[in-house]
């Protein structure tokens, strides 16, 4: 199969325009309208793109902060746009997103309300809405886990999950109620950095959970909370190393299983699923060679798009992937079909650049961002039928 030319959707060229997180999706059930973060304005906020009229509608009118996508602290933790803060409800277009403590709702026609204001002291991360659209997780940690090191381009200068378990600091699970703003739900999760939550996709009383990488990655980073105890769904032995790394867990769309990835110790790449419960843990190793870094996001029932990992004959060697491809997996024979797309041309120069594809609704259409051009954009593929 050729190579296919991606379709630019953003068109503003002195831009950066994004995706959300990879653990929500930016398209509308409808999969016409598309929600994403841009800089248009001088500062973060959000927009709301029709893709079939081109018309793009502001969202949100943040006056305060810079474009930065993820959790790391830069000196002012309440200033501005929570830039790693925004979920999406796809089927009745609720935008969740953060501003200075005020956990905020808005729809695609603008219209924006407080939800709830969350406890000082903390910092939040990335925030989940349940399928039925009824709870917002929003994972808190003690704000002494980030609390200086102003480096405006990424982490802060010190180990920040070494200060976590050195001075006992927590992570919090923390479930709102949409409709009323109540929390209904604040879960300690002692010595813990908590950046990923996402609701089970039939089951609100599970979430899964991260911890940011942690030294020993490999069996300390997929968790899961059943409403009742903590379950570690990678634990040590059986072919798993601490000095493996983990991460990037997602739902199946059927939440039946959590589907990871990850790397072996001094080995390749490998994708992992198990049963929430730690139960039938299945992973497959990529070929050698697939060591190139990327993410993977969930499409059909047995169908992946990612970022990584692939290469063709001629590809320069570097550490990040350069195509976006299709992966159709066979848990059961441990196989897995890779079928490239494009070159996304990401630089990976920060997580804002990572191109972290998704599927569409209806899995005929990939979206990923890039900054191939300069500035960051959105760009869209369809898949081959």
């Amino acid at each position: 199969m050729s190579e296919i030319v991606p379709v630019r959707v953003t068109v503003c060229p002195d831009a950066n325009d994004q995706l959300l997180y990879f653990t929500s999706t930016s398209l509308l059930a409808d999969d016409r309208h598309l929600v994403v973060i841009s800089d248009r304005t001088g500062h973060p906020n959000l927009f709301c793109v029709d893709m079939e009229t081109g018309c793009e509608r502001q969202l949100t009118f943040g006056e305060q902060g810079f474009l930065k996508s993820y959790v790391y602290f830069d000196g002012r933790p309440y200033e501005g746009f929570g830039r790693a803060s925004v979920s999406l409800h796809p089927q009745s277009g609720t935008v969740y997103y953060i501003q200075g403590r005020e956990i905020r709702a808005v729809d695609i026609q603008g219209n924006m309300r407080v939800l709830a204001e969350y406890p000082a002291g903390q910092m939040t991360a990335f925030t989940h809405v349940s399928t039925d659209g009824t709870r917002l997780c929003v994972p808190t940690t003690d704000e002494r886990a980030l609390d200086g090191d102003a480096l405006l381009k990424g982490k802060p200068d010190y180990n920040i999950d070494a200060r976590v378990q050195e001075e006992g600091l927590s992570s919090y699970l923390r479930v709102y109620d949409t409709g009323t703003g109540e929390e209904v739900l604040c879960e300690e999760v002692p010595h813990s950095w908590i950046t990923h939550v996402q609701f089970s996709p039939t089951n609100n009383d599970q979430i899964l959970y991260n911890h940011e990488w942690p030294a020993d990655c490999g069996i300390r980073r997929v968790w899961l909370w059943d409403g009742k105890e903590h379950i570690r769904l990678r634990p040590e032995g059986d072919g798993c190393s601490r000095d493996d790394w983990a991460c990037h867990e997602m739902w199946a769309r059927d939440g039946q299983f959590v589907i990871y990835h990850g790397g072996y110790d001094n080995g390749p790449g490998y994708m992992g699923c198990v049963r929430p419960d730690g139960s039938d843990r299945v992973e497959i190793a990529f070929p050698q060679g697939g060591t190139q870094y990327g993410h993977f996001t969930v499409g059909n029932p047995n169908g992946f798009v990612s970022d990584g990992y692939y290469r063709q004959e001629g590809d320069l060697s570097q550490r990040a992937g350069v195509w976006i491809t299709l992966q159709y997996v066979d848990w059961k024979a441990g196989k897995m079909e890779w079928i490239p797309l494009c070159r996304h041309g990401s630089s990976w120069d920060s997580q804002d650049s990572h191109p972290h594809p998704i599927y569409n609704h209806a899995a005929d259409a990939v979206y990923f961002t890039s900054d191939k051009d300069g500035k960051r954009a959105v760009y869209r593929i369809d898949v081959p039928k």
